[in-house]
């Protein structure tokens, strides 16, 4: 979600962040005390600091807010899978994000809390993140993902993981730091998520998010809690672009003229004018992104609650899908999990949790 390929991402947009907060003199760092720079191991995974790679100093005031988040949002950066894994690529990369971010973004420092390397190596992204991680009561307010900047702490992997994994480096790393934060803060390993569970993007890559199951398994073992089978799936939205077919196509083109977006017939193939159709949809509500992707932003706006003995074109939606997943039986009323269990994600619902709205408090 920052440099390179990732511009091109779908839904890689989100908000300018607000000022305010808790006051931090430019180029803060935890451990002032000990020195800059300091790779803290005594608890949790080793984790550079802001200072130790050389960050620029946050052009504002960072907002604290005195609440812990509540889940974890893994990312990728959509960059180069590079051979390079040194330390010294990591902290490159680290300032190459905090530019984009910076510069190309306008944001006050870099987006996501933290950040890890394809070498391993795991790096403080927003300055005062690890302090106040290390602390474990509050919570920086980041802007990795506009509506849970602040609810949930936002890891970036580097590379891009639409079709492979990640090093064993990395993914060990990940499982560590993940683990880490649901001690500090409390929060379940069932609770870690994809960006593109709330925004109409890829990210984090089909085969990382396809990993996230065995992320929230793993993570259990580390902290003491047991995941079993279907317990580490999250009922999910299908991620619909052009190129795309199939009966989540037609649900979604039924549910498009629904909503007055389109006139045109279903017929299950996503193409331009599914597309622009999905571009109209988003403007009219309000997407951060109007990219024609049908995500995990779009999708709960699109998806309406459906009745027993409507006739018109949602009915015709979960008819469609209800008809190809073989279902004997529909609820009289078709709200979000049962739209998710049609459209064949399965799993345990989200639990909805979003930024408060305000001054940091």
């Amino acid at each position: 979600m920052t440099v390179g390929a990732e511009i091109a991402d779908a839904g890689v947009g989100r908000r300018r962040l607000l000022m305010g907060g808790v006051a931090l003199g430019v180029g803060g760092v935890l451990g002032s005390a000990l020195g800059s720079g300091t790779a803290w191991a005594d608890a949790g995974p080793p984790i550079t600091d802001c200072a130790g790679w050389k960050a620029r100093p946050n052009s504002a005031v960072v907002p604290i807010w005195n609440q812990r988040p509540v889940k974890i949002l893994v990312h990728h950066t959509a960059t180069p899978n590079q051979a390079d894994t040194s330390q010294n690529a990591a902290f490159a990369l680290a300032r190459s994000i905090q530019n984009f971010h910076m510069d190309v973004r306008g944001w006050l420092d870099t987006g996501q809390h933290f950040t890890i390397s394809r070498g391993g190596f795991l790096m403080e992204g927003r300055h005062r993140s690890l302090e106040v991680l290390r602390i474990g009561q509050r919570q920086v307010e980041g802007a990795h993902c506009t509506g849970q900047n602040i609810v949930s702490i936002g890891i970036e992997n580097e590379g891009t993981y639409s079709t492979v994994g990640p090093p064993a480096a990395m993914w060990n790393r990940l499982r560590d730091t993940c683990a880490y934060i649901c001690r500090q803060y409390g929060i379940k390993a069932t609770e870690i998520y994809g960006h593109r569970d709330f925004k109409n993007t890829a990210c984090p890559g089909d085969h990382l998010y396809g990993m996230l199951p065995r992320l929230r398994t793993e993570v259990g073992g580390l902290i003491g809690q047991r995941i079993e089978g279907e317990e580490a799936q999250k009922a999910s939205w299908p991620l619909l672009q052009e190129g795309d077919s199939g009966p989540d196509v037609t649900a979604a083109q039924y549910l498009l003229r629904d909503a007055g977006m389109t006139e045109g017939e279903p017929d299950g193939t996503f193409d331009a004018t599914t597309a622009a159709a999905v571009r109209r949809f988003q403007l009219a509500t309000g997407a951060e992104e109007i990219n024609g992707v049908l995500g995990g932003e779009s999708w709960p706006e699109l998806a309406r609650t459906v009745r027993y003995g409507e006739s018109g074109d949602g009915a015709k939606a979960v008819a469609a899908l209800a008809a190809t997943r073989d279902t004997e039986s529909v609820p009289d009323v078709v709200t979000a999990p049962v739209w998710q269990r049609l459209l064949g994600t399965g799993g345990a619902p989200i639990p909805p949790s979003s930024d408060p709205v305000g001054p940091p408090r």
